[in-house]
C-alpha cells in the first residue's frame, strides 16, 4: 500500500499528460461530425449538450466529391515504395558499417550521420532541377527518389547502431561454418533486427504519409498523382469556403497511420531504444 501511494502521483501525472495529448484529436473527431454553423458558433466541447447536432455531410462531401478516393490510392502508391526503398538500402549500408571492415568506414559513417543536420528545404531546388533535367518531375518516381534520399541518413544511423549490438559470437560461429556475408545478412541480421526495422518503418511511413511540402514541389500539385495531403490543402478555396471539410478530411487521413502505429507499437519503443541509445 505505501508503495502504491508513492506511485499514485506519477500515475495521475501520466493520465493527465495522456488526456492533454489526445484532446486535439478528440476535438477534431467531434468537429468532423458537426455542421459548419455549429462549429462557427460554439466549441466542440459543447457538442454533447442538448440539443445535439451531428451530421455525416462533411464525410459525404469529402468522400464523394473531392477525389479523396483517388488521393488515398495515390498516397499508398507514394508511401509504400518510399518506405520500403530507404529501409532496404539502409539495411545493406548499416550491415556494412556495423560488421564489415573497409578503408574509410568510420569517416564515411560520420558523413552519413552529418547529413541528418542538413535542412530539407536546402535540397528542394537542386533536386527539382535534377528531376526536371531527367524528365521525371511530376511522377511517382521523383517523389520516391526524394523521400528515399531524405530518409536514408536517419535509417542508416538507427539500423547501424542496432546491428552493432548483435552478439559477435553469433556471426563468428556462422562464419566458421562457411556462411558468406549475404548469409549473415539475410539469415542472421534481418530476422533478429525486426524491432528496429518495424520502428523505422513506422517513422518513415508516417513521415511520408503526412508530407505536403515534397509532394507539392516534386509532383506539382497534379490531381492525377496528388496524395491526400495535397487534396486536403485544396479543400478550402481562396475565399475561405469549405473550411468545415478540413476536420473530416484530416481525420480520414489519420486512420491508416493510427492503425499501423497501434498494430506495430510493441516494436516501437524496443527498436528505438536499442537502436539509438546504445551503441
Amino acid at each position: 500500500m505505501p508503495r502504491l501511494m508513492r506511485r499514485l502521483p506519477l500515475h495521475f501525472l501520466l493520465i493527465a499528460i495522456c488526456l492533454v495529448w489526445i484532446m486535439p484529436t478528440t476535438g477534431l473527431l467531434v468537429s468532423s461530425f458537426r455542421p459548419a454553423s455549429a462549429v462557427a458558433t460554439s466549441g466542440w466541447w459543447t457538442a454533447f449538450q442538448s440539443p445535439m447536432d451531428f451530421t455525416l455531410e462533411n464525410y459525404e462531401q469529402v468522400l464523394s466529391r473531392r477525389n479523396m478516393d483517388i488521393s488515398f490510392l495515390n498516397s499508398l502508391m507514394i508511401t509504400i515504395p518510399a518506405t520500403v526503398l530507404p529501409i532496404m538500402l539502409a539495411a545493406y549500408a548499416a550491415f556494412a558499417f556495423a560488421w564489415m571492415r573497409f578503408p574509410g568506414r568510420d569517416v564515411l559513417f560520420t558523413l552519413v550521420v552529418g547529413l541528418l543536420i542538413v535542412p530539407l528545404q536546402m535540397t528542394l531546388v537542386p533536386l527539382l532541377k535534377l528531376f526536371n533535367a531527367l524528365g521525371i518531375s511530376g511522377t511517382f518516381l521523383a517523389i520516391w527518389l526524394a523521400h528515399t534520399g531524405f530518409g536514408l541518413p536517419f535509417a542508416i544511423y538507427l539500423l547501424r547502431n542496432f546491428f552493432a549490438q548483435l552478439p559477435r559470437e553469433m556471426f563468428e560461429a556462422a562464419s566458421l561454418d562457411g556462411a558468406s556475408a549475404f548469409t549473415l545478412f539475410y539469415r542472421l541480421t534481418l530476422p533478429t533486427s525486426m524491432p528496429a526495422i518495424a520502428s523505422l518503418a513506422i517513422f518513415q511511413f508516417m513521415w511520408v504519409w503526412n508530407d505536403l511540402l515534397a509532394a507539392l514541389i516534386f509532383l506539382g500539385g497534379r490531381r492525377a498523382v496528388a496524395p491526400m495531403t495535397v487534396t486536403i490543402s485544396n479543400l478550402v478555396s481562396s475565399q475561405g469556403e469549405g473550411w468545415q471539410l478540413l476536420t473530416s478530411a484530416a481525420f480520414i487521413s489519420m486512420l491508416l497511420p493510427l492503425a499501423i502505429y497501434f498494430s506495430m507499437q510493441r516494436y516501437f519503443v524496443n527498436g528505438i531504444l536499442t537502436g539509438s541509445i546504445k551503441g
